[in-house]
Formats: C-alpha cells, structure tokens, sequence
C-alpha cells in the first residue's frame, strides 16, 4: 500500500485545494495538495518537498488529522491529512491546472478525488480541530 499525505493549510479562513491536471491520474478532480512519501521519508517532510515542488511555497508540518484508505484501480492508497502551516512564498503552479481558497462549507461544490472526501466530509462537518 502506498502512503500519500494530504495538506489541510488554512489561511485566512480558506482551505487550498488544488486541480489535477487533464493528464494526471485522477484527471481535473480536486484534492488537498500533497505526494507520495518516497522511500526514507517522513510524511511531514514529504508534505514539505511536495508543496515547494509543486507550488513554491514553504510550510510546517503540524499533527495529523487522521488517514483515508482508498482502492484505485491502480492500486490502493493510505492518505495521510496533516494540518500544515503556511511560512513563506508566492504560489506557482508546477504541477496543477489550478488551485483555489475555499471554506469548509464550499469544498462540496468542488469534484474530489474519492481518498480526498472523507477529509472533505470532516472539514464541512468541523470535525478537525483546527
């Protein structure tokens, strides 16, 4: 089973999420940015790389907020959430089609990958202490 995190980063009240791209596994849905944890590495220092990498921006990694076993076709998945704190940069997108801020409340507008929707659910229902 591979081990994915998930960022929870929240500024100003709004949530980051991000669209894959059109050739991506998982096409144009919505997720909370992340990666896969390579091998020797933490999830809280894969969340780090992956969100400089994918967007150029520098964050610390806070708790866990809980984890997503999802089976894909290609294979399953263990998700890890993390609330992730905001430190420096201007986002770039290098790996997504786009990215917005949105509340808790207007993630359900929004076409999720299905690992990502139980953090979705969490977050509507302020289940996370945040």
């Amino acid at each position: 089973m591979k081990k994915v995190t998930a960022a929870i980063l929240i500024k100003d009240g709004k949530i980051l999420i991000a669209k894959r791209k059109a050739d991506d596994r998982q096409a144009n849905k919505w997720e909370f940015p992340g990666g896969t944890v390579e091998r020797n590495e933490t999830p809280q220092a894969c969340l780090k790389r992956e969100l400089q990498e994918e967007f150029g921006i520098n964050v610390s990694v806070g708790r866990i907020l809980g984890e997503s076993i999802y089976l894909y076709d290609h294979g399953s998945i263990k998700l890890l959430a993390y609330r992730v704190h905001w430190k420096s940069g201007k986002i770039a997108l290098n790996d997504h089609a786009d990215y917005r801020w949105v509340s808790a409340k207007a993630l359900v507008e929004y076409d999720f990958a299905p690992a990502d929707i139980p953090f979705v659910e969490k977050l509507q229902n302020q289940e996370f202490e945040l």
